[in-house]
């Protein structure tokens, strides 16, 4: 009865929580654009305390969108079938077969072999394995494959802790290095395929995000690596060849990445095959389940997709969509606009500080649905790079290291037991902190260049 109880109080939570913005966004906005507010204030308290399961919530748009006379049914049902949706479909399909298959192990093995046998050596191979993984894979399910890896390796509590730590910041700052890394980077994509810009090719992204992440790699871990110098461990390696079906699942991940290199254009060089990205990653996914590969079974593995997330890239897509349609994104774009007057390096750090430490307590999924739209319009009327700023927001939306709510691979981390809030919190507001001037940096000096 208890259970229950605690969940009428989530749910009652998150009702007032709407109640309440949509009460002050009243004295504002149109009454559509109050719902809005309101209908996504109790969205995301949902989707924070658990009131109710994630996918039950990413579905709640479908519902109360035409409700409140915001969206249709069709015009919010529609973003669930987004063709990114399809693309990360095919991925989790990918992470399925490398779980099922034990391929995970065998590449940890070889970061492993590259790095000392000390505690700072396994450190810096934990999180660069963890986000070099995480550039191809869920950052979700990389953290979940390496996690039960790590708290072997070590008896000692405070490794145990800096372990789970590397795996999860690894994974985070690893997933923005690719398009499909990470949930905000595919919503970006389909932004600007909504808003018909140019999209970003798949290897100008990577030859754009490289420089930050792996200063962020070696941030991550010669942070965590701080007192851990005269902790000794003892590091068991497996030096075991590829399977049958292992080598099937690492020839299909390697032909993956060289036909995505080769269908990204490089201008002016080369104009790309013109292939569909999502596509691409959904073939390639399907084909696990056909011969001569058969690594996936569809009524034994169907279970494992996270259909939830699925959803949660709807629901995403859907707020983005009705923030555009109540207008609610132009009314927020008028009040933005006063930070245009700054510096061009001033507006990109107003940017940055507000998507990081907004993303600390809220979903980032949600949160980057909310907010390009809104950085869309704002450049729109004033005429700054569109691109530029839109993609300084999406890569701060994954600077999430403070919170276990902020992200899933800081939950995995949490749920591991060796992890406090007071040392994630801790190590994450430095890495916060760093991050910001890292990509205000780049954005000035390096993007504005490109974009």
């Amino acid at each position: 009865m208890n259970k229950y109880k605690e969940q009428f109080l989530k749910i009652g939570l998150g009702v007032i929580v709407g109640a309440l913005v949509f009460i002050i966004s009243i004295n504002f906005f149109t009454t559509q654009q109050a719902s809005l507010l309101g209908l996504i204030a109790l969205l995301v308290a949902l989707w924070t305390n658990e009131g109710l399961p994630l996918g039950v919530v990413s579905l709640l748009p479908i519902v109360l969108f035409p409700a409140f006379s915001i969206l249709s049914t069709k015009e919010t049902s529609i973003n669930y079938s987004h063709p990114i949706i399809y693309l990360f479909l095919g991925g989790f399909m990918l992470a399925i077969a490398v779980e099922k298959t034990n391929l995970h192990t065998w590449i940890s093995d070889k970061m492993f072999a590259i790095f000392p046998s000390t505690p700072r050596g396994i450190i810096f191979s934990l999180t660069i394995t963890a986000g070099l993984l995480s550039s191809i894979l869920s950052n979700t399910t990389t953290t979940l494959l390496l996690m039960s890896i790590a708290l072997f390796l070590s008896e000692d509590v405070r490794l145990k802790m800096r372990f789970a730590l590397a795996i999860a910041y690894g994974a985070t700052v690893g997933g923005i290095l690719t398009p499909i890394g990470t949930p905000p980077n595919l919503i970006l994509l389909g932004v600007m395929q909504d808003k018909g810009m140019e999209a970003i090719p798949f290897l100008q992204w990577v030859m754009m995000v490289a420089p930050l992440v792996f200063v962020m790699f070696f941030v991550v871990a010669s942070l965590l690596s701080v007192g851990v110098k005269d902790i000794q461990v003892n590091l068991v390696r497996n030096n075991h060849s590829l399977d049958e079906s292992q080598k099937k699942v690492f020839f299909l991940l390697s032909g993956l990445v060289l036909l995505l290199l080769v269908n990204a254009p490089l201008k002016p060089y080369w104009s790309g095959l013109g292939l569909s990205e999502a596509g691409i990653l959904l073939g390639v996914g399907l084909l696990l389940f056909a011969p001569p590969f058969k690594i996936l079974d569809w009524e034994g593995d169907k279970a494992k997709v996270p259909y939830k997330i699925m959803f949660l890239f709807g629901a995403g897509f859907s707020i983005a969509k009705a923030f555009g349609a109540t207008g609610l994104a132009d009314e927020f774009a008028s009040f933005l606009i006063v930070i245009t007057e700054l510096p061009p390096m001033m507006i990109i750090l107003s940017v940055a500080l507000l998507i990081t430490f907004t993303t600390e307590i809220t979903s980032n999924t949600a949160l980057i649905s909310i907010m390009l739209p809104v950085m869309y319009s704002v450049c729109e009327q004033t005429g700054i790079s569109t691109t530029l700023f839109m993609m300084v927001a999406t890569v701060c939306a994954s600077y999430a290291f403070m919170l276990p709510i902020a992200t899933a691979p800081n939950a995995i981390a949490m749920s591991s037991g060796v992890v406090s809030i007071k040392s994630m919190a801790r190590y994450g507001i430095v890495l916060n902190l760093v991050g910001i001037a890292l990509i205000v940096v780049i954005a000035e000096f390096f993007w504005s260049g490109i974009l």
